[in-house]
């Protein structure tokens, strides 16, 4: 909207309907034609401003002239643009002194080269393969403090970001941690990426912000939530979590009245490391029985069922299911619909692989801010897909409307 906003700040409907009839456009081509006709015509005309303001004087002006200094022919040059290559006549003045900035010396495009940079950065190229694309298909040199300066330009759209104000109430929140290896006071460190995806009401999905932080603890998500409540968060329904010890107790602290799914998916990766090679398949099926049960009687009869199996096998993978169970059953008490979204994190997962395939190439961070810079980027990259609501998001708005009638007025 900003842009069409500026557009019809400069130009009139009379001057863009004389611009169309003049030059008879007709079609989208003929509109590209002219548009880069008349950009190469605007920047020739600022290069013979730039001369005229340079000596004090204008073409055919000698009246005026108080300067021994004199236009001396020019240099014909071709430059990139976002219309296609463009020829120009360079001014030049018998002194040499003219050094013209709408399109300087050496430069041969014209394009956005900061926006060019972000734009890189953001997909996890490195600086030095940003360096030879820039020279090579420009011809324009950067350094790598250059870039870094660029880059450096989002640090304040970050921290207006990760400080805006948030929903009052989400439907769903999806909590995780994703670890990179950064360099801190000298010394190769595991940082943890703390990532928070939130579900509006509307069934739209957002990230809401990025935290880096040691290792993951509850400790560390328990400052995370907190901040959700000052930047304006006082209820979300559903918590879906990994089964990290005390996670449950840093969202219950914050948001008391929060139900929490831990993922069965992680659930069931955890138990396999207690079983055997051999006895990997049967175990995994066995426990899908489980967690695919229709009722959450029916899953504890087949928890039953494995124990008796399995029971003084795996003697942890039971205890580990029993102990856990309030909470691995959450998704039980909704329908097929919210089952499937709830039941495992794979929301945020998905979400994380997106940005491992940016950061792949980078085996080591220089330091917490690097770190951010590139997972704010990717960010945008992948959040500008999420246009659309969430599958049978009207189903899964009135079975939570149901269980939570004081926390959710459709009415309104």
């Amino acid at each position: 909207m900003g842009r069409v906003n500026r557009v019809n700040e400069r130009f009139t409907p009379e001057q863009v309907e004389l611009f169309l009839t003049q030059g008879n456009l007709k079609t989208v081509s003929d509109i590209q034609a002219a548009l880069k006709d008349l950009f190469g015509q605007t920047l020739q005309a600022m290069l013979e401003g730039e001369m005229a303001d340079h000596l004090g004087y204008g073409k055919h002006e000698d009246a005026r002239k108080e300067t021994e200094n004199r236009r001396n022919g020019f240099d014909v040059k071709t430059i990139r643009s976002e219309y296609g290559d463009l020829a120009l006549t360079v001014p030049r003045d018998r002194e040499g002194s003219f050094a013209p900035l709408i399109v300087k010396k050496r430069q041969k495009s014209v394009t956005g080269i900061e926006d060019q940079i972000l734009a890189l950065y953001a997909k996890g190229v490195s600086c030095r393969d940003i360096q030879d694309h820039l020279e090579h298909l420009y011809g324009v040199e950067v350094s790598p403090t250059f870039i870094s300066n660029v880059t450096d330009k989002v640090l304040p759209q970050i921290q207006a970001w990760q400080s805006r104000p948030l929903a009052p109430v989400y439907a769903l929140v999806f909590l995780d941690a994703i670890h990179f290896k950064v360099r801190d006071e000298g010394r190769v460190q595991s940082k943890a990426a703390y990532m928070v995806i939130g579900i509006d009401l509307e069934g739209m999905k957002e990230v809401l912000g990025i935290w880096i932080g040691e290792a993951e603890s509850a400790k560390f998500w328990l400052s995370v939530l907190t901040e959700m409540r000052n930047r304006g968060t006082n209820d979300i329904l559903i918590c879906c979590t990994d089964n990290l010890t005390g996670f449950s107790e840093a969202i219950a602290a914050v948001f008391p009245r929060t139900q929490v799914q831990k993922c069965v998916v992680h659930q069931v990766r955890n138990s396999l490391k207690y079983v055997s090679s051999k006895d990997r398949q049967p175990v995994a099926q066995a426990l899908r029985l489980v967690y695919t049960a229709p009722t959450e009687a029916a899953a504890r009869t087949e928890l039953d069922r494995f124990e008796a199996e399995w029971g003084k096998k795996y003697p942890l993978v039971v205890s580990s299911w029993r102990s856990n169970w309030a909470e691995l059953a959450t998704f039980f008490g909704y329908a097929p619909e919210l089952r499937r979204v709830i039941y495992t994190t794979n929301m945020i997962e998905s979400y994380h692989r997106q940005l491992r395939k940016v950061t792949k190439s980078k085996g080591l961070f220089p330091d917490d801010e690097a770190l951010l810079k590139m997972l704010y980027l990717a960010t945008g990259d992948v959040q500008r897909k999420w246009t659309a609501r969430i599958a049978h998001w009207g189903q899964i708005l009135a079975q939570l409307a149901i269980a939570y009638p004081d926390r959710i007025n459709l009415a309104n």
